[in-house]
């Protein structure tokens, strides 16, 4: 039996303690194909909420939860046998991970996965980083190696590309014979219909292999499995995190900060069906965007905008910071990637906090040759995980997101703050819609500070935020 010494899902506390602080909620979440917990503020920003903005104390936010005896771990539990010499393997299991980083790093776990249940020897993935990234780094640019293996060796037996065979006489590299596995395929479907190829073959390559694991399996030593890679195997080359620790000291060399995730792009956009708010001419290159990547389908945007599926735009995430108490003094580094609509969008935003910061501007110099490129997407993800506090826009779907709510509970239970959409849509739409007067009529208090700054009918809809927040 394999030692202990990992970490695994969360641990219960070894002896009852008292009660969570109230303004800390832990929310167990399942995301992509790992899982992940968040540690969420009861904000109030639910209208069900009893707690709200005069409840929170914004010092304390800085800091993290009390995990209440919690503790990280995702070391087996049960007997778990080392994985097969290279003689037992039941052959060679290639993939290639497709979508954004975080998505082609659900996908990395569900590779690991899937080699062990086969019995395989596992190929190091391929990331698809061509179609979208247009970067060439792939997994030995963006991963540490050495370290994944190393970390994986008593789960799966990992290689770094297929052998070669020979065959009467003639030297040649085995030929992976290529399968596109179902969407959400159950361990079954990998015990039957891909072993079976694998040992025909010698060797199969899954593609594309995006969620392509069922998250749910009855196994949690698999899913303990999960968590071992995506938390302690998956660690970014030595030059990625010695750029995200140059940029979190820089940013820390002036007391706390924050991280927002600001899902303001146009693919994501244009897949929520939210496209009103923009000119008519951006709104044909949203709908051409949609047409050309996602089946089609009739949203309308005030359906879709009142049930919490449009992203938030940049200036409301200001409102709702400023309604929570926090001032045009924070420091804010912003993980996104090109923001639709341009800086008009991000003009308000800046108002309300000018002291904004991303990878480009605080970070070397050498990653601005590369902000939309695997690199940066990492850089991003490192700095939002050390962060005080991080804060999603949108999380439903984001893999990006989701994977570091996970992570920051994991690795501390630092806070995340995460906003109710669909709570705060009613007021968001009469703001768009013009009626403002009521937000005046419900003003409850601090609009003296809040007109600091002054955007477009700030103070009307901070009021009427902070209403949502205390009912």
């Amino acid at each position: 039996m394999r030692r202990g010494g990992h970490g695994e899902a969360l641990l219960p506390p070894r002896r009852r303690r008292g009660p969570a602080r109230l303004w800390v909620a832990v929310v167990a979440l399942v995301a992509g194909t790992v899982w992940l917990c968040s540690s969420s503020l009861g904000l109030g920003l639910a209208r069900s909420s009893s707690y709200g903005v005069k409840d929170v104390d914004v010092n304390k936010l800085w800091r993290t939860a009390d995990s209440n005896g919690w503790r990280a771990s995702s070391a087996p539990r049960t007997y778990w046998p080392p994985p097969p010499v290279e003689s037992d393997s039941n052959g060679y299991l290639r993939v290639r991970c497709n979508g954004g980083l975080n998505q082609q790093r659900s996908a990395i776990c569900n590779a690991v996965v899937a080699a062990r249940i086969m019995n395989a020897t596992l190929v190091l993935p391929e990331l698809d980083t061509n179609s979208f990234w247009h970067d060439e780094s792939g997994f030995i640019g963006i991963y540490d190696v050495p370290h994944f293996i190393k970390t994986l060796k008593y789960d799966v037996r990992i290689v770094m590309s297929i052998p070669e065979i020979t065959t009467n006489g003639k030297t040649k590299k085995l030929k992976a014979h290529q399968i596109r596995p179902p969407r959400d395929a159950p361990v079954t479907w990998y015990t039957t219909v891909a072993l079976e190829k694998m040992k025909k073959y010698g060797a199969i390559y899954l593609t594309p292999f995006s969620h392509r694991l069922a998250e749910d399996i009855d196994d949690p030593e698999l899913q303990r499995l999960r968590c071992r890679v995506n938390y302690h195997a998956l660690r970014f080359k030595p030059h990625i995190m010695k750029a995200s620790s140059e940029i979190v000291n820089k940013l820390r060399s002036e007391g706390h900060f924050m991280s927002i995730h600001l899902r303001f792009e146009m693919d994501m956009l244009a897949f929520a069906g939210c496209i009103d708010i923009f000119t008519p001419q951006e709104q044909k290159i949203l709908i051409k965007y949609r047409k050309e990547n996602f089946a089609e389908k009739e949203l309308v945007y005030r359906e879709r905008r009142l049930i919490g599926k449009c992203p938030l735009t940049p200036e409301e995430v200001g409102l709702i910071l400023r309604s929570m108490g926090f001032d045009n003094k924070t420091r804010i580094y912003l993980a996104s990637g090109e923001l639709f609509g341009g800086k008009r969008f991000m003009k308000p935003f800046k108002a309300l906090f000018p002291r904004l910061e991303n990878h480009s501007t605080v970070g070397p110099g050498k990653l601005e040759e590369n902000t939309r490129g695997l690199a940066g997407s990492a850089v991003d993800y490192m700095v939002c995980l050390l962060s005080d506090i991080f804060i999603p826009t949108y999380d439903g779907p984001s893999n990006f997101a989701n994977n570091l709510m996970g992570h920051r509970l994991y690795y501390g239970f630092r806070t995340t703050i995460t906003p109710n959409r669909k709570a705060l849509a009613p007021i968001f739409m009469d703001r768009e819609e013009g009626r403002t007067a009521r937000f005046e009529e419900r003003s409850i208090e601090g609009e003296e500070d809040i007109e600091e700054v002054k955007p477009s009918n700030q103070t009307d809809s901070t009021s009427q935020i902070e209403e949502t927040m205390v009912k």
